[in-house]
């Protein structure tokens, strides 16, 4: 009779996130189709707001957009900045709708309640070992923070009844499984952003066009033989300043919009660290290393 000794091991399955990752590929299609249909929109109603609000004959001396605009009509007055101006118009209409979007949709990650509420939940369910405890309360937070919180504390309770790996080797599957929740979250919180953060560099560059466009104008107005057209002169000029007046009010909005908008995803972010490490250490803390080795066993042959 020979004896051989069979090591039996399980290592961590890696964590299947199929329903987060579905909902993160939906998401992800949503905000693409979102952007798609805002943009063309958004030059769509420029170009309207422009020829018949701003160009509306009764803003004019006369009834006539050629002439000068009404004193103290300031719609005629944006309308002599010329052809650029619907286009900075678009630029700040999807500022403003992309800054609303992302205030809702950044809003509804935080959950129902404070996160720094929920956290402190989490750690004080935790502290006396009410794991169900902790992912009711997730299910009643909801959000971004809540469904990684949650994921982490699904692989918790998987990981206290595992009972052929170690110690470190539980407390890595946790880790992991809170990274990729994070990974799958993230994302959806940035999305769009970059539109933000385009919009922020180009609307002055766009502006700066305009401007070089209504000097060109008043410059050769300057250029007539004779007396300059008086006009001419005064519509390039308003055209250059309404232009840079538009491109930098634009430029504003999307950098401040930007900034905010980071900085709460990077609060978003450091809820979801702290919550995943309080997961973590209450798990190292109260779990040893008794009874939670790799077993053995011995099959005679």
């Amino acid at each position: 009779m020979e004896k051989k000794n069979a090591v039996i091991t399980n290592a961590p399955k890696p964590a299947t996130s199929k329903p987060a990752a579905t909902a993160n590929k939906d998401g992800g299609a949503a905000g693409s189709i979102f952007a798609s249909i805002v943009i063309p929109v958004a030059i769509v109603v420029s170009i309207l707001i422009y020829m018949f609000i701003l160009g509306n004959p009764a803003n004019f001396e006369g009834g006539n957009p050629e002439n000068h605009p009404l004193p103290g009509n300031y719609l005629g007055v944006v309308y002599k900045g010329g052809i650029i101006v619907p286009m900075l118009i678009s630029l700040n209409l999807m500022i403003l709708t992309f800054a609303i979007e992302r205030f809702l949709t950044i809003n509804k990650a935080r959950g129902s309640k404070g996160i720094e509420q929920f956290v402190r939940t989490i750690r004080q369910r935790l502290n006396v070992n009410d794991v169900n405890g902790a992912l009711a309360a997730c299910d009643a937070q909801k959000g971004s923070v809540a469904n990684v919180v949650r994921a982490g504390l699904g692989k918790y309770k998987e990981m206290e009844n595992e009972r052929t790996l170690a110690k470190d080797q539980k407390i890595l599957a946790i880790q992991k499984e809170i990274e990729e929740s994070t990974a799958l979250e993230l994302p959806m919180l940035e999305k769009n952003l970059v539109i933000i953060s385009t919009i922020a560099s180009i609307s002055t560059l766009v502006g700066l066009i305009g401007t070089v466009l209504g000097m060109i104008k008043a410059f050769s107005a300057l250029a007539t033989a004779g007396s300059p057209d008086a006009v001419a002169l005064a519509n390039g000029i308003s055209e250059a300043l309404i232009n840079t007046a538009l491109g930098i009010i634009g430029s504003t909005i999307a950098i401040v919009a930007y900034n905010f908008f980071t900085s709460k995803i990077d609060a978003l972010t450091y809820s979801i660290d702290e919550a995943g490490f309080s997961i973590i250490q209450t798990f190292a803390a109260q779990h040893d290393n008794t009874g939670q080795t790799a077993t053995h066993s011995t099959v005679n042959v």
